[in-house]
């Protein structure tokens, strides 16, 4: 697996992001183009127990199924029980070198809002970094102040470049400025949850501005 073409278009998403039935809207997503997904069970009415497992492998059915990655966010316990690819921590997590030793050699994603917290990362045995917020976003309610591609280009300017991926208020309208500020493809939540039917459109976007860099 190339994971930098895994990352160019980055789905993330839990059943608080959707207007119709999660599987749904992964489906639609998955058959537009998405080429990794991230399952991220976090908000108002989030699912729980069972429900919250047998919903993960409902998503992760249709990921093989399409045959691109499933990657669980924060819950290295549920990612073990469902052999997931990878798990996506942010900062506030468990500390990067005792995940790693969880996982082993499953993909091991990072949040990062600087360059330290990116160096940091990449030390730890980060595989790729997700970086943001890079627009305003109403999806997460703990989101930090905006960076901005200009974070991206920071970090590859001090010779970070373990693949990384924008997130944050991303739609087809802005992708192309964080793809040209150095990222590897673009995480996106409400912009594909919210209109699954669009997703070819993204994705057309992105490997168009990939091919231009």
């Amino acid at each position: 697996m190339n994971l930098r073409e895994s990352l160019q278009l980055y789905f993330v998403m839990g059943s608080p992001n959707c207007e119709k039935h999660p599987a749904h809207v992964l489906e639609e997503a998955l058959l537009g183009g998405v080429t990794m997904f991230q399952f991220r069970e976090k908000g108002m009415e989030a699912l729980e127990g069972d429900a919250k497992v047998e919903l993960a492998h409902e998503l992760q059915r249709l990921c093989r199924k399409h045959g691109i990655p499933f990657i669980v966010n924060d819950d290295v316990e549920l990612a073990l029980l469902l052999n997931a690819d990878g798990v996506h921590i942010g900062q506030e997590d468990e500390p990067i070198e005792k995940v790693r030793r969880k996982i082993g050699n499953r993909i091991l994603g990072v949040s990062s809002h600087d360059v330290n917290e990116a160096r940091l990362a990449m030390e730890s045995g980060a595989d790729y970094l997700g970086v943001g917020p890079m627009f305003p976003t109403n999806t997460k309610n703990d989101c930090r102040e905006v960076s901005g591609p200009k974070i991206i280009r920071s970090i590859r300017t001090n010779g970070i470049d373990i693949p990384l991926v924008g997130i944050g208020g991303i739609h087809s309208r802005n992708a192309s400025q964080v793809l040209a500020a150095g990222a590897d493809g673009v995480a996106i939540i409400s912009a594909i949850s919210r209109h699954p039917f669009r997703t070819e459109n993204l994705a057309q976007v992105v490997q168009q501005k990939l091919l231009r860099l």
